[in-house]
């Protein structure tokens, strides 16, 4: 397993995390405990989680899939092993459950929000506290488009990053992080950190496989200049790149079971999905392994999260780390890529 350092830290993690959205709604505590004790023995020591998760989201199910690592933790007593993320939840996806419907980043949610987390985690701190999504209203989750029209409104980020500073030094976290944000949000961060001297976000966490590439356009060159390198979850987007959707229903699938993952279901994605399987089994390669393989190679990148309901998905989205993908097929990728240009962003 190859280690990379997580932006300016000290801190070094697996090029492959192991992903947990599934856990508490699709996957058992007791089969949590075994993808984590693999994990772990094939050199992963990058955990992601959040407060919200399993997904789909709900209030009977909230907060299970940080209880399930809380227990493997109590059980294995391995924290200093792992580098352990999670994610607080902000407004605008609905979550009105959540803390009451408080879930502005103001300092009081913030602390409330991280010491429910450490209480299910069993733990006292947590490696990388990531703020799920933007607090104001800008793009995220597959919105396109513009709308200048918007306010800027709650634009608390000077408030959010001031609180998140006094959680880091007291211990409670040790650095921080974004998760689906845009190229002005991130130089915001960055730039109220250095103006305050407050804690400098050290990575961010948006989609990013073979079907949506859009985060190239503006953040790759922001990733990679300003050191918050890429966590790039739905790698697989949402699995329809293993090919297992191509023939028809794939019952036990994510996309199968839950009405609400239509990102990777257009028209335009069905072709690209097709074009990028079929040269896939061309070039004698595993469509998922290729898929998965081509994200943790991109510079930009410093960590691919993988997710995994069965063992034997988890085995074969672990050894694609051990594929090297060669110029011709890098290539033909890029070929579908023109062809077909990020269509489920």
């Amino acid at each position: 397993m190859e280690y990379r350092r997580l932006g300016n830290t000290d801190i070094k993690v697996s090029a492959i995390c192991l992903g947990t959205m599934t856990w508490g709604q699709q996957n058992t505590e007791a089969q949590a405990h075994e993808q984590l004790d693999y994990a772990i023995a094939r050199g992963i020591n990058f955990i992601d989680t959040a407060e919200m998760y399993p997904v789909p989201p709900t209030a009977e199910t909230q907060g299970r899939t940080e209880a399930y690592i809380g227990t493997w933790l109590k059980k294995r007593g391995r924290r200093d092993d792992i580098v352990l993320a999670t994610k607080v939840a902000g407004p605008g996806n609905g979550l009105t459950y959540l803390r009451e419907g408080k879930t502005r980043f103001t300092e009081a949610e913030l602390r409330e929000a991280l010491d429910g987390s450490l209480k299910r985690l069993q733990t006292d701190y947590v490696d990388l506290y990531q703020l799920h999504w933007p607090s104001r209203p800008t793009n995220f989750f597959g919105k396109l488009g513009y709308d200048a029209s918007r306010p800027l409104k709650p634009d608390n980020i000077e408030e959010t990053l001031t609180a998140l500073g006094k959680l880091v030094r007291e211990g409670k976290i040790r650095h921080i992080g974004l998760s689906n944000e845009t190229p002005w949000g991130v130089m915001r961060f960055l730039a109220l950190a250095e103006q305050l001297g407050l804690p400098r976000v050290v990575s961010i966490q948006n989609p990013y496989n073979l079907l949506n590439r859009t985060f190239e356009i503006g953040l790759a060159e922001v990733a990679h200049r300003e050191n918050v390198g890429l966590l790039a979850y739905s790698p697989m987007a949402f699995g329809k790149l293993s090919g297992k959707y191509l023939d028809g229903d794939c019952p036990n699938g994510r996309i199968s079971l839950f009405s609400r993952f239509t990102r990777y279901q257009t028209a335009e994605g069905e072709k690209a999905t097709a074009e990028y399987v079929r040269f896939a089994r061309e070039h004698g390669l595993d469509p998922a392994q290729m898929a998965l393989a081509f994200v943790t190679s991109r510079p930009f990148v410093t960590a691919n999260i993988i997710g995994a309901t069965t063992m034997e998905q988890l085995k074969s989205n672990i050894d694609s780390f051990e594929l090297t993908l060669s110029e011709e097929v890098l290539a033909g990728i890029e070929a579908i890529h023109q062809r077909q240009p990020n269509p489920c962003p």
